[in-house]
């Protein structure tokens, strides 16, 4: 695992033996990065499943200004910790939350992300569950991009009341989807 580009580019991640974390590998990643590359600069980003760090540090190397990442599982957060201080990215930059990812989709009460990464656990089948607490969730507003990746044979609807679904992309075994708010609607 390496950081593609910007700032940390060519940066190789530390190396570890976790078999609940499965990486977005480097093609997914480069198309994830090369259709949100002009919202990255200066953006607020919330990396959910954040394994190793691997999406919110690859958004720090492009130009967001803050990443949080959220993870429930203590080793995952280690790594992540690890590859922080591998990288020497400032403290002001991230902010590191052990919780599960739809209790803190649930409670968050600050201000909307610019960009949300989600990568659950495929074994978990939880990109549905995901998405509905992202639409009833502060931290999704009126200009929020979020990118899940699914399982093809895990449900994925098209709309999760305000959030509509903006391109997917396929993968074989998976997919890489992008979601906004629906122009229509008036909530923040």
């Amino acid at each position: 695992m390496r950081i593609i580009a910007g700032k940390y580019k060519g940066h190789h991640l530390v190396s570890f033996k976790a078999g609940h974390i499965r990486p977005t590998t480097d093609r997914v990643k480069e198309t994830l990065f090369n259709k949100i590359m002009f919202e990255m600069d200066g953006a607020r980003v919330l990396d959910l499943f954040c394994g190793t760090g691997n999406l919110g540090l690859e958004a720090l190397s492009r130009g967001a200004s803050h990443v949080t990442f959220v993870d429930a599982h203590k080793q995952s957060l280690l790594i992540t910790r690890d590859n922080i201080r591998k990288l020497k990215v400032p403290e002001s930059e991230y902010l590191i939350i052990q919780k599960d990812v739809i209790s803190y989709l649930k409670s968050y009460e600050g201000p909307a992300f610019d960009i949300i990464l989600a990568d659950p656990p495929f074994t978990q089948k939880m990109a549905h569950d995901v998405m509905l607490a992202a639409s009833q969730s502060q931290a999704f507003g009126k200009t929020t991009l979020m990118t899940i990746e699914s399982e093809k044979r895990e449900r994925l609807d098209e709309q999760y009341e305000r959030l509509i679904q903006v391109d997917k992309k396929d993968y074989g075994d998976k997919f890489l989807s992008f979601f906004r708010q629906a122009e229509k609607s008036e909530e923040s």
